[in-house]
Order: structure tokens, then sequence, then C-alpha cells
């Protein structure tokens, strides 16, 4: 049986409905889609259609020679262009004589001589010359020790720390452009009135060194973008230590002001002791020091390491 069903707003719900089945249809690709741009003339012909597809194959000429001299050839059609093969000499040819030099005996072969280089001197004349292999390690988690032909260095990896950041510091706020990490969700800080004009006062240096403020208000400070060796989560202890030597020590000059910069974020940054170090960072901090222009003090006048000579190791055991 069937039974009809009248409903008030009939034309709304064929719509609903219509819409809901053709999506359905859609979705579970059940219904074709029609393409009225479909280029007709990309479809395989009907005669094609059940053929095998053969392999193409390429016909290349090979006595073609394009350094040949091209010879014109009278055709109705006015003049083409052919290349003739040169003839080649007769493959037996090749071999005259290969026969008569196969009988030679091996004592005609130790008569060749050969030439020599003379042997050029060494660069290390002695094991003693050539360069210890340096292996690092880590003392307490404070100290790094190398070897050295003459000897031991013991390294303070903080202050060596240190005077690498301060010179990579330096550079950016002197010499180049330093690059900057844009922060997807800028850091908003609170500042005394007199720490923000503090700020101002050096707000052109820190954007040197990478930082980017999108403003500074009277009692905050809205940071944008960081210096790619500064974490967010250190931003704070960058500034606040900034602020204390600031407040400690007021440049005089320009250039007293980048130089503290420097050094108040080299120190606030810096590997501190107790932090473990595996052999990857240890190496590349020995040898990030000595890349620096004065490896030897940090930016505060302080001893970075010392070294042990073999002969003051020798003398322990006298």
């Amino acid at each position: 049986t069937k039974t009809e069903i009248k409903f008030d707003d009939e034309h709304t719900l064929y719509a609903i409905l219509r819409a809901a089945i053709k999506h359905s249809l859609g979705q579970f690709n059940i219904a074709p889609v029609l393409d009225f741009e479909h280029e007709s003339s990309l479809n395989t012909p009907y005669s094609y259609k059940d053929k095998a597809a053969k392999t193409p194959v390429i016909d290349v000429d090979r006595t073609f020679n394009p350094f040949e001299k091209e010879t014109p050839v009278q055709k109705s059609g006015g003049m083409r262009k052919s290349f003739t093969k040169a003839p080649t000499a007769d493959w037996e040819s090749l071999y005259v004589g290969l026969e008569s030099k196969g009988n030679k005996t091996q004592a005609s072969y130790n008569e060749v001589s050969f030439e020599s280089d003379t042997k050029s001197p060494e660069i290390f004349e002695s094991q003693s010359d050539m360069d210890v292999t340096k292996t690092t390690y880590q003392l307490h988690h404070k100290y790094l020790v190398t070897t050295i032909k003459s000897g031991l260095v013991i390294i303070d990896q903080s202050r060596a720390h240190q005077r690498i950041l301060y010179e990579s510091f330096l550079e950016n706020m002197t010499v180049n452009e330093a690059v900057s990490q844009q922060l997807l969700f800028p850091i908003t800080l609170n500042f005394t009135p007199s720490e923000i004009e503090m700020l101002k006062k050096v707000k052109d240096s820190l954007e040197q060194t990478g930082f980017l403020f999108a403003s500074i208000k009277k009692e905050q400070l809205i940071i944008s973008g960081l210096p790619i060796n500064v974490q967010e989560s250190e931003v704070v202890i960058v500034l606040e230590q900034l602020l204390s030597d600031l407040d400690a020590d007021v440049p005089d000059a320009s250039f007293s002001a980048v130089d503290l910069m420097a050094q108040s974020m080299a120190k606030s940054l810096a590997i501190k002791t107790g932090q473990r170090l595996d052999e990857q960072e240890q190496n590349h901090l020995v040898n990030s020091l000595f890349a620096c222009k004065e490896p030897t003090v940090t930016p505060t006048n302080k001893r970075i390491f010392i070294t042990f000579q073999v002969d003051d190791i020798d003398k322990k055991f006298m």
C-alpha cells in the first residue's frame, strides 16, 4: 500500500531532501560527476579502446655526423640536405701486425723503464711534530679538560661561554645585522617607569642584537621578536640582568653602552656551573673559544683557562 502525505511547506522540505541525497551520493562517489568542460578530443577513439598498447620505437640514424659537409640534392620540391657516410677502413686491417707483436718475449717488456718523481720531503719529519688527537672531557660539570701537544688545558666552561657570547653580541651590535626570530604570541612584561626609561635609551642596541619591540608604554613592554640564541623563558632574566648592570655602571658613551649590554647578555645567557655537556657540546665550546679574538680572559678580565706543561707534570712526580 502507498500512503500519500501532504506537508505544509513542500518546496522547502523537497529542497532539503534533494540537497542531502545529492551530498551523500557525491561524498561516497556513487553518482558520476558531470564535467561540462571536458575536452572530447582527449578521449581514446572507440576503435582503439580494446587494442593493446604498443611499445614506442625510436628510429635513430646512426650514420649521421653533424660535422660532415652537407651535400645538396636536387629534388622536384626544391633543395634538400643529405648526409653521406664517409667510407671507413676495413675492419680486418685493424688486426694486421698484432700477431707479430704478440710473439714478443717477456724480456722485451722487462726492458721498459718508467719515470718516477723524486720523493718530496714529508711535512712532519718526526712523530712528535704531528698533531696530537684532542680529546675533551668534563670535570665536575664545571671545567673542560683537553689535551694539547705540550700538555693539558683546563677551561672554565661558564667563562668560556661568556667570551663566545660576548664577541658574538658585540659583532652583531657593531658590524653585522642580527637575525631575529618572530614570536607567535608576543611577550608582555611589566616594569617601573624608571626601568622603562632605561630600556628606551638602549632600545636601538637591543634591536641590533635581535630584539623586536611591538610597543613600549609607560609601565609595559611588548616584545614581538627575540635573538636566535635567546629563549622565551630567558627574556626576563636577560632584561633584569641588563637593568641591574646599567643601574650599577651607567655608561658615558655609546660604545660603552654597547659593550656593557654585550657583557650583561653574555653573563646571563652563558652556561652555568654544574651544567652537564655531551661530547659534541664540549668540542664545540672549545673550538669556538679558541676561534675568539681574545680567548684568554672574560669580558671582565677574568682568566678562562690554565695550562699544564708536560715538564711541570713531570716535576710533580720527582
